[in-house]
């Protein structure tokens, strides 16, 4: 196979993996426009509306708490192909099941998807990637996550707009999309969801994961599609050299060689999360209202941070194999940091009419959307040992949903509390003992093989 179809291969399965990111986004926004109808309908107390929102949550947790070690043991593809399947399950069932408690375990079943999603994806595509591109590929997972949110933001508002416009029918269609739109707005999730598995059915398993049970032959191959024969030789044997030197056990997460990583692994989806980005989510209608747009409601202006959102994850895309994780990271880090301030600020001052507040929620979101979004999945993906790597990131990955549990619950009472700029500066404090971490623990790993990175750690501790 020359160069040029390699490189499609590689593409063709990254961006079948990096669906699961779209899944990912679009079933994590999709609520904010089902929420208020499903509210009106079934006359919701807080504690159900609670529920509702955070069963999804639940299931993602419980999904990680699994999925590493699950992926080691069967594989990362199965369990892809089991996240693709409970999507479509939770999409079938939120769109058709008829009582509230259905549709609720239903929104369990999709967030157990997610979570299996969230950690075995970016792990998937760091195993299948060649080392010089590996931090742009796994990058698309966040570029499909941010274009998931934008699909289920059009997706709503387009919907809603539809059924406002027309008469209610007996028919099945017309309940779906009409009576009750908010069963079209999850159902429309069976699409990406029968994408994703279907094109599962077309990639090959991780060749890292073959070798380590010893599949060498399968593996190499399936390197050599993607690197060249000679390339596939060389990384097959340090794999396996690597694999020699290690030990499958959660003991080995906390070994003296490994705890830098570790810390890295967890710190960093803990930042991400304090990092403030669901108070910009939350703030967003507000603050563009407040800069002078005209809305004619709020979920249009979840589009235009969508789509901002989006945008900036390209910066990412087209910088992480070039510039680097660390520069990225530490100007993303101390940006963030600067405007999270000067929003707080704008505040403050009761300056929230004018365009700064606007620009400065633009620059946050840029920011993150470059270095803290993506480059956490980066990171987690690259620095772990090949024999326990599964486990390792969901480690990592429960984490980020235990912190984004915390700071859901967190956010609304410091609003409250403390008001809405020092909840913004408390925000910023994180990005700046963010950048403190990754200045002082993150090394640099572009351009490295898993392989290479495994040693480094060895050599230094």
């Amino acid at each position: 196979m020359d160069k040029g179809k390699r490189n499609i291969y590689l593409l063709g399965i990254t961006v079948v993996a990096s669906l699961g990111g779209l899944l990912f986004g679009f079933d994590m926004a999709v609520i904010s426009g089902v929420l208020p109808l499903v509210q009106q309908q079934f006359s919701l107390s807080a504690v159900q509306q609670g529920w509702f929102v955070s069963s999804a949550l639940v299931g993602c947790i419980t999904g990680v708490a699994f999925s590493g070690e699950l992926s080691d043991r069967f594989g990362r593809k199965k369990l892809l192909m089991l996240s693709a399947s409970l999507f479509l399950l939770s999409a079938l069932g939120c769109a058709l099941l008829p009582s509230l408690s259905w549709i609720i375990a239903a929104r369990l079943v999709g967030g157990i998807g997610i979570g299996i999603a969230s950690n075995v994806v970016p792990l998937y595509i760091s195993e299948i990637a060649p080392a010089r591109v590996r931090g742009r590929l796994v990058t698309y997972y966040q570029f499909a996550l941010t274009f998931g949110i934008l699909v289920a933001y059009l997706t709503n508002a387009g919907l809603l707009s539809f059924s406002l416009n027309k008469d209610a029918a007996d028919s099945l269609f017309n309940r779906l999309f009409v009576g009750e739109v908010w069963r079209g707005m999850f159902g429309i999730g069976v699409f990406p969801a029968l994408l994703f598995l279907t094109g599962l059915f077309l990639v090959p398993e991780s060749p890292r994961w073959l070798i380590q049970k010893g599949r060498f032959n399968q593996g190499k191959d399936i390197l050599a599609k993607i690197t060249g024969e000679d390339d596939a030789i060389r990384d097959t044997g340090q794999i396996r050299q690597s694999l020699t030197e290690e030990t499958a056990s959660y003991r080995t997460l906390f070994s003296p060689a490994m705890r830098k990583a570790m810390l890295l692994g967890i710190l960093l989806p803990l930042f991400s999360q304090f990092s403030g980005i669901n108070a910009i989510i939350y703030y967003g209608p507000t603050i563009l209202n407040n800069a002078g747009i005209s809305l004619s409601n709020s979920l249009l202006s979840q589009i235009i941070f969508g789509v901002a959102n989006m945008l900036f994850t390209l910066i990412a895309i087209w910088k992480v194999d070039s510039l680097g994780r660390r520069p990225l990271y530490l100007i993303g880090t101390a940006g963030a940091t600067v405007m999270l301030f000067l929003t707080g600020l704008c505040f403050f001052t009761g300056a929230t009419a004018s365009i700064w507040l606007l620009l400065c929620v633009l620059a946050f979101l840029a920011c993150f959307a470059f270095s803290i979004g993506p480059l956490k999945f980066v990171v987690a993906s690259e620095i772990f040992p090949n024999a326990i790597r599964g486990r390792a990131m969901a480690v990592s990955i429960m984490t980020m949903w235990v912190a984004d549990t915390i700071v859901g619950q967190l956010t609304p009472i410091l609003l409250k509390a403390w008001g809405t700029y020092s909840t913004f500066w408390f925000f910023g404090l994180f990005c700046l003992i963010a950048f403190i971490t990754v200045f002082k623990l993150l090394p640099e790993t572009k351009g490295k093989s898993l392989e290479q990175i495994e040693h480094y750690w060895k050599k230094t501790n």
